[in-house]
C-alpha cells in the first residue's frame, strides 16, 4: 500500500518556462512531502545504480546498488535473516555499511558468514551489517542496500534522489487517491509545473492498481464459477439421462420389488443413492485428476515469480464435493419419481 513518486519531463509551457525541462527530485522534496503530510508514517527515498561491480576477495559480480532509508524494509517486505537493516544512525552519520541480498551473499561469500566483513563498491569498502531475503521477488535478493546519504556522497549526487516511496498504511482507496493528488499538487507548485502537465511527475498509486487487479481476479473467479456451474448442470443432465436409462432397463426388477412390498419411498431412495454414488465417485476422481494436473504443471514449469506452489484449497474441494453430491441427488430425483410410479402389473408385462 504505497505511492511511488518519480520525476519526468515537462510537456507544457508555464509561467515563462518552456516545455522539455527534466524535473530533478531532491531530498528536500522528500522531506517536504513528509512534513506536509503527517499521515505518512513509513517512507523511503531512493538513489541507485543499476549495475555496480561488487567484490569480496577474489569473488565479484555486477549487482544493483540502492541507497535507501530505513522505511524501505517495510515498503519492500524485506526479511532480515542475519544482522540488521539500515537504521537512522547510518543515515545521520553517512556510515559506509551495506545490507546485501541472500543471492549476493551466496555468490560473494560462498559458505562464509558475511556479517562483519567488507565488500568493495567503486573502490569504497562497505561493512556488511545484514543479509535479507524477499519472498515476493527473487530479483530483489540481487540488490545491495546502503544508507541514502552514503549513496549521495559516493556518487556525488548532492541532494538529488531518483525517486521516493510513501506508505498509505490503512487509508481507504479514496483517501489514498486524495493523498496522491495532494502530493502531486505540492510538487507541481514547488517545481513550477503546469497543473495539467501529466508528464512532469509520475505518481503511481499502488492501491488503485491493486484494486484493478482485484477486480480482474474477481471477474476471473466469477467466470470460473459460471463455467463450473454450467459444467455441473451438464453433468446433472448426463447423470439424469443415465438414471432414466437405468430405470427403463430395470422396470421389471422395480415392479417385482413393489409386488413384494417395496414402498415408493424405498424405490426413490434406491435410485437416488445410486445417482449420488455415481456422481460422488466421478467428482472425486475428477478432483484427484485436477490436483495431479496441478502437480504435473508445477514440476514442468517450476517455481516462478507468478507461478509458485499451486494447490487446491481443502475448503473449496469439500464444498465442491458437497455440490456434486447435491447435484447427484437432483439428477436422480426425477428418474426415481418415475420409477416410484411404475405399477407392478405393467412392469411384469414389460419386455
Amino acid at each position: 500500500n504505497s505511492i511511488w513518486i518519480r520525476p519526468g519531463e515537462t510537456s507544457m509551457a508555464y509561467k515563462g518556462l518552456k516545455p522539455g525541462r527534466e524535473i530533478q527530485l531532491t531530498i528536500d522534496d522528500y522531506n517536504a512531502t513528509l512534513r506536509q503530510n503527517p499521515e505518512i508514517k513509513i517512507s523511503s527515498a531512493r538513489y541507485m545504480v543499476w549495475s555496480a561491480e561488487i567484490s569480496h576477495g577474489k569473488e565479484f559480480g555486477q549487482y544493483p546498488l540502492r541507497a535507501i532509508n530505513p522505511g524501505h524494509q517495510l515498503l519492500e517486505n524485506s526479511v532480515i535473516t542475519k544482522g540488521r537493516y539500515i537504521i537512522e544512525t547510518d543515515i545521520i552519520e553517512s556510515k559506509k555499511v551495506a545490507v546485501i541480498g541472500a543471492t549476493v551473499e551466496k555468490a560473494l561469500f560462498k559458505n562464509e558468514n558475511s556479517i562483519g566483513k567488507y565488500i568493495d563498491a567503486f573502490g569504497i569498502p562497505l561493512l556488511v551489517v545484514g543479509v535479507f531475503t524477499d519472498s515476493g521477488s527473487e530479483e530483489e535478493m540481487n540488490f545491495v542496500y546502503i544508507p541514502i546519504t552514503t549513496g549521495q556522497k559516493i556518487f556525488g549526487a548532492g541532494k538529488d534522489i531518483f525517486m521516493y516511496i510513501v506508505s498509505t498504511g490503512n487509508l481507504s482507496l479514496n483517501k489514498t487517491i486524495e493523498l496522491c493528488k495532494k502530493i502531486k499538487d505540492q510538487l507541481y507548485l514547488k517545481h513550477t509545473i503546469h497543473p495539467e502537465d501529466k508528464n512532469a511527475m509520475n505518481l503511481r498509486n499502488n492501491n488503485e492498481e491493486f484494486k484493478e487487479a482485484q477486480n480482474v481476479l474477481t471477474g476471473i473467479d466469477v467466470f470460473v464459477w459460471v463455467i463450473g456451474l454450467f459444467t455441473i448442470l451438464a453433468g446433472i443432465v448426463g447423470i439424469s439421462n443415465i438414471m432414466s436409462v437405468v430405470v427403463k432397463e430395470r422396470t421389471k426388477e422395480i415392479g417385482i420389488r413393489k409386488a413384494l412390498g417395496a414402498t415408493p419411498f424405498s424405490v426413490v431412495s434406491l435410485i437416488m443413492q445410486e445417482s449420488v454414488f455415481i456422481t460422488a465417485i466421478a467428482g472425486y476422481l475428477g478432483l484427484v485428476a485436477g490436483v495431479a494436473m496441478l502437480h504435473l504443471a508445477n514440476s514442468l514449469i517450476g517455481e516462478t515469480e507468478f507461478f509458485r506452489d499451486p494447490k487446491v484449497d481443502i475448503n473449496i474441494a469439500m464444498f465442491t464435493l458437497l455440490i456434486l453430491i447435491v447435484a447427484g441427488a437432483l439428477a436422480g430425483f426425477f428418474p426415481a419419481m418415475r420409477a416410484a410410479r411404475i405399477k407392478p402389473v405393467d412392469a411384469l408385462k414389460d419386455e
